[in-house]
């Protein structure tokens, strides 16, 4: 695979090209791509993730987010990964994004960087919700579209194509219909703006610079309630009071929030039972239970 690399380098014309590689270094983490850290002998540091060309979607739906994410965020508080290349060799496809050097440090400018990103995105007033490409979750893929009614996206683009996905472990989609009736008058009687997501915000997917910003990768994003990415942070835990404080500090979040915390989280846990199964699948149907007894 290290060959490969040097081959992708060399048909690039975009990543330090004055510069001859020291070493290709694999970095552990992900279990859907694999990774490298790749040294020049000028000091520089580029990350590359490979997958088969067949998957060379996933990471054109990964450099757009990263260039939409970018556009929003404040550099001053928060940083995301430059894709500089992607490239396909021998039907291996390899992106190559700027190297970020992490550290454990306090997490109220990550809080915050993701507030402004948030604040910011909302202020283009865009009317609708969605995404125009087809993008993925994980491994599996995330509905392209749009609407209007926060809560006809998210049960219609979102809940229902993982709802149907779960036929193949028993789930009967017709049983939660009138759950899914429920949660999109309940969802579109909130009435949030559309603010641009990071759509996959668990604490492997975010971070802090050596330098003490807060970082962003791996994304999943659209244009949704900023809430799912709030949601998402209490799923599997990582985030400490520091984070929910700057974040607070810059766009506080309602009163009612926390009552919308299952359902949004109910996408992810959905998604996750789909892919690995297990207790995912006990955790969604009992979400499901509890969302029904709402009404």
């Amino acid at each position: 695979m290290e060959d490969l690399i040097k081959k992708a380098l060399s048909k690039s014309n975009k990543i330090n090209g004055n510069s001859l590689v020291d070493k290709i270094i694999p970095v552990g983490g992900g279990c859907i791509h694999k990774a490298w850290c790749v040294h020049f002998q000028n000091g520089k540091k580029v990350f590359a993730k490979s997958n088969h060309i067949n998957n060379l979607n996933m990471f054109e739906f990964e450099r757009e987010c990263l260039l939409v994410l970018t556009r929003f965020a404040n550099g001053s508080y928060i940083c995301v990964p430059k894709p500089l290349d992607l490239i396909i060799v021998q039907k291996i496809s390899i992106l190559f994004l700027e190297w970020i050097d992490l550290k454990q440090s306090k997490q109220n400018l990550l809080g915050k960087g993701l507030a402004l990103l948030h604040k910011s995105s909302t202020e283009e007033n865009n009317k609708n919700f969605g995404w125009e490409k087809e993008g993925f979750i994980g491994s599996n893929p995330q509905s392209k579209g749009w609407d209007s009614n926060w809560g006809m996206f998210f049960v219609n683009y979102r809940l229902r194509p993982q709802l149907i996905q779960a036929a193949k472990w028993g789930v009967e989609i017709e049983e939660h219909e009138d759950v899914l009736t429920y949660l999109s008058s309940y969802l579109n009687n909130h009435r949030p703006q559309a603010s641009l997501v990071h759509g996959d915000l668990w604490s492997g997917n975010c971070g802090n610079t050596k330098n003490g910003l807060g970082s962003l990768f791996d994304p999943a994003s659209y244009w949704g309630d900023r809430e799912v990415d709030i949601s998402m942070t209490k799923l599997f835990g990582g985030f400490n009071k520091e984070f929910y404080e700057g974040y607070e500090e810059i766009w506080p979040l309602d009163k009612f929030s926390k009552d919308r915390t299952l359902i949004y989280n109910l996408y992810h846990l959905l998604n996750h039972a789909n892919i690995f199964g297990g207790s995912y699948k006990e955790n969604s149907l009992k979400i499901l239970k509890d969302l029904r007894s709402r009404r």
